[in-house]
């Protein structure tokens, strides 16, 4: 039996009391930089979280991606035991067992020369720009100071201020300036004007394959592999950002892989460590990483041997139980279901794999809210948008399960 039928007749309406207390208590002492839906989880398993008060809640956005392997996976954990026991951080002024033995698992899986880990997925996204600007001077001999990165509209690759500065959203902007120059614009879908962008200071085209703080939105068949031929025969480095899209969370290990292509430099996070700790890592050809000198660079807990532990556990997981052709399978049977859906509130519906979008005629939050008192955990983003990302590890019935709940909330 499917653990959603116990749940699912059951309704929950405004949170008890003890809740109501640790909200009042985060909102007091807590900067608001988020706006939660008021359900305080105290622990989860594998696709299911639970609250203070014990209610089941089917989780249906995975830390954005971040838990692609479930809550608390037991392969994980007890990697993070072991490791916790032995040494969790040394800093990169000595060597450690299992730096080495993860960027080998990189390599091996992946097929880039190298890579550099880091934390936070952003500190990766700096790492890359970092990366690319040095090669843009020292290789293809960028006047000092003068090379450009092009990115793509409606990005969202993290929240440092040069990341934020070239977002083309005005509330990642209002407030935070004066930004870092040096990046140009172009939409999403359009190779032409990713051409007509580029100028000899180009070092770096910087997108996400598809876009998901955005909505979900993917580039038309073919985009990616003709940017990625634009930016070969114009000497500039194609970097991905696959932060949230890579590692199983669209049918395959790497977005960028529907399109059969390889870019110079990817960016990945969040599932690499499974939500056990923050690990992320640039990957690279040896040309682009390889400009990066003792001195240029560094982070104390990047690459720390807990982290690296951990990471080469999730990617174990990733592979062992084949969650990217999971989510593939999934994805398409979720897909088409909601294409089915019958409601005057939708305006669109699209995905890829596990990652997938209802575009709404309406805000997002309230349906959202009514998904909740239902048992269902996902997060509107852009006002109207509708975003579904649950564990790849779902059970086919409890998916189900959710599907019917989005299907009731949406036809109402």
């Amino acid at each position: 039996m499917p653990a959603s039928e116990s749940i699912s007749q059951i309704v929950f309406k405004q949170p008890s009391a003890q809740a109501a207390d640790l909200i009042a208590i985060e909102d007091q002492y807590g900067a608001h930089n988020y706006h939660p839906l008021d359900v305080v989880i105290e622990r989860a398993a594998g696709a299911w979280v639970w609250d203070v008060d014990g209610r089941k809640y089917l989780d249906f956005l995975a830390a954005y991606s971040a838990v692609n392997q479930g809550h608390c996976h037991p392969a994980i954990l007890a990697a993070f035991y072991d490791q916790v026991h032995k040494v969790t951080l040394t800093s990169r002024a000595f060597r450690n067992d299992q730096l080495p033995l993860l960027l080998k698992d990189l390599h091996d899986l992946t097929g880039f020369d190298m890579a550099l880990p880091m934390n936070s997925g952003v500190e990766a996204v700096e790492t890359a720009i970092k990366a690319a600007r040095k090669w843009g001077y020292t290789i293809k001999a960028i006047p000092a100071d003068q090379a450009e990165i092009i990115v793509l509209s409606n990005n969202f690759h993290g929240r440092t201020t040069t990341v934020v500065g070239f977002s083309s959203e005005q509330q990642y902007r209002s407030g935070f300036g004066p930004f870092t120059p040096g990046f140009r614009h172009v939409p999403m879908g359009d190779a032409d004007a990713l051409r007509a962008a580029i100028t000899p200071n180009t070092c770096a085209f910087l997108l996400e394959p598809i876009q998901g703080e955005a909505g979900i939105l993917i580039p038309p068949p073919g985009y990616l592999k003709e940017v990625a031929a634009i930016c070969r025969e114009n000497n500039v480095l194609l970097i991905l950002d696959e932060i949230q899209s890579g590692l199983g969370r669209t049918g395959k290990f790497f977005a960028y892989q529907h399109e059969g292509i390889t870019p110079d430099v990817v960016i990945i996070g969040k599932a690499l460590s499974g939500g056990y700790y923050p690990v992320s890592a640039v990957l690279s050809r040896r040309a682009v990483l390889g400009v990066f000198h003792p001195g240029d660079h560094g982070s104390t807990f990047g690459g720390n041997p807990l982290a690296c532990a951990v990471a080469r556990a999730a990617l174990k997981v990733i592979v062992d139980e084949d969650l990217a052709a999971r989510s593939a399978r999934l994805g398409d049977y979720a897909l088409t279901r909601l294409q089915k859906i019958k409601s005057p509130l939708i305006h669109a519906v699209r995905g890829k794999g596990l990652w997938l979008a209802i575009e709404l005629n309406t805000p997002a939050r309230p349906l959202c809210e009514a998904l909740k008192d239902r048992g269902l955990l996902c997060k509107e983003t852009h006002d109207t948008v509708i975003r579904l990302a649950p564990p790849l590890i779902i059970e086919e019935a409890d998916l189900t399960w959710a599907l019917d709940q989005i299907e009731a909330v949406l036809t109402a």
